[in-house]
């Protein structure tokens, strides 16, 4: 759920006093800014989820891009840092922009500012790395 969500739920318009979840309201604004960067620069659509995956982690993942509004266009970053694990899930158009190589490459980068506590910062770093490869749509 988008703080977004929230808002319309509560209907106050007003951000809630206190977000679930592991980030500030700073880094999702950054997590946001990186998203409409990478969609606006590729043509293509990114999302973030971060959370439980179910086992087989992959079929979830692949269960939650299917679910998007776009998929064959879609990139799906899914997180789930109490699992430790990470799955990028890629469309069929997306695939052709952007081959399982790059996205493993931006995974790996994901990893390693994960394991250094920085789990906004590489969700950024990696969104920016799979649009740069992916280029101009």
């Amino acid at each position: 759920m988008t703080v977004g969500e929230k808002q319309a739920e509560t209907g106050t318009g007003t951000p809630p006093d206190v977000l679930d979840g592991p980030f500030s309201t700073r880094q999702l604004l950054r997590i946001d800014e990186a998203l409409r960067l990478a969609d606006q620069g590729t043509g293509l659509v990114f999302s973030v989820y971060v959370g439980g995956l179910d086992e087989p982690i992959r079929e979830h993942a692949q269960r939650l891009h299917r679910q998007l509004a776009e998929p064959d266009k879609s990139v799906l970053i899914a997180v789930s840092p109490n699992q430790r694990q990470l799955e990028v899930v890629t469309g069929r158009y997306a695939r052709k922009r952007i081959p399982d190589t790059y996205a493993k490459l931006a995974a790996l980068s994901m990893v390693a500012s994960f394991g250094g506590g920085d789990l906004a910062g590489g969700i950024i770093q990696g969104l920016d790395q799979l649009a740069s490869h992916a280029g101009k749509g």
